[in-house]
């Protein structure tokens, strides 16, 4: 019997472990909101797994974060019941650190981070063939912006829809800086994975620091904006002459 590749394993896990937190959530409204990215992201997962083929290392990572977050869409953000699981253990968690509010969903935001940088990483180094410091500087500025986009989705979500669906959708908790510490956790958790690569690579990598300095060595010496239209303006009358 032939085995089961890594990833397509990894995608039947996931599918019964979301089924399985499907059952009956908390708020179906929020949850419902919560996974339209979380299937549109597998599906496109899906649809270009030939075209573009991850690392299984960069498969792991998304699935950890996407497992946490079916748990999270399950009770929203706000009531995930940690509590409740630590007590069984004997501590209090929220005690144990002095924490006054749910804390799982920052645990998700800095884990958006720490485990999405490195796939985006991938992308950036395989498809846009970026290489030295922009193939650090690029992912970290991807999960800036799409944690901010995010912020400004439940904005969104919570005008649109108004009432307990907002209120549960956002999961602010009265806080007023809740979007402001969403996406420093995002940022600190992408650093803390492009450091760690860096560090991979300063120690494995005997071409590292001529790669960096090549990125930072100027490819194109002319300059764009006015000059560019220019030129491009120039090859039109060329051509128009040649015609």
């Amino acid at each position: 019997m032939r085995r089961l590749e890594y990833r397509t394993r990894l995608l039947i896990f996931f599918a019964l472990w979301w089924l399985a937190w499907a059952y009956r959530p908390w708020h179906f409204s929020d949850w419902l909101l919560e996974n339209l990215l979380t299937v549109a992201f597998v599906a496109l997962l899906v649809a270009t797994r030939n075209l573009f083929r991850l690392s299984n290392v960069s498969y792991t990572v998304l699935l950890i974060f996407l497992c946490l977050h079916t748990i999270g869409s399950h009770y929203t953000y706000a009531d995930v019941p940690y509590e409740r699981w630590t007590a069984v253990l004997g501590f209090s968690v929220n005690d144990l650190f002095g924490f006054d509010r749910n804390h799982f969903d920052r645990l998700v935001h800095f884990l958006y981070g720490l485990l999405l940088a490195y796939p985006v990483r991938e992308f950036y180094l395989r498809v846009v063939l970026v290489r030295g410091l922009w193939g650090y500087l690029l992912p970290l500025g991807f999960i800036m912006a799409t944690s901010m986009a995010y912020e400004l989705l439940e904005w969104a979500a919570a005008l649109v829809f108004g009432g307990d669906v907002a209120h549960d959708y956002v999961g602010a908790q009265g806080d007023p800086w809740d979007a402001q510490k969403d996406m420093a956790l995002a940022t600190l958790g992408a650093t803390t994975s492009m450091t760690i690569t860096l560090i991979a690579n300063v120690l494995l990598d005997r071409d590292f620091a001529a790669e960096w300095a090549d990125s930072l060595r100027v490819k194109f010496d002319q300059p764009l904006g006015e000059e560019a239209i220019a030129r491009m303006l120039e090859k039109l009358d060329d051509v128009d002459r040649d015609g």
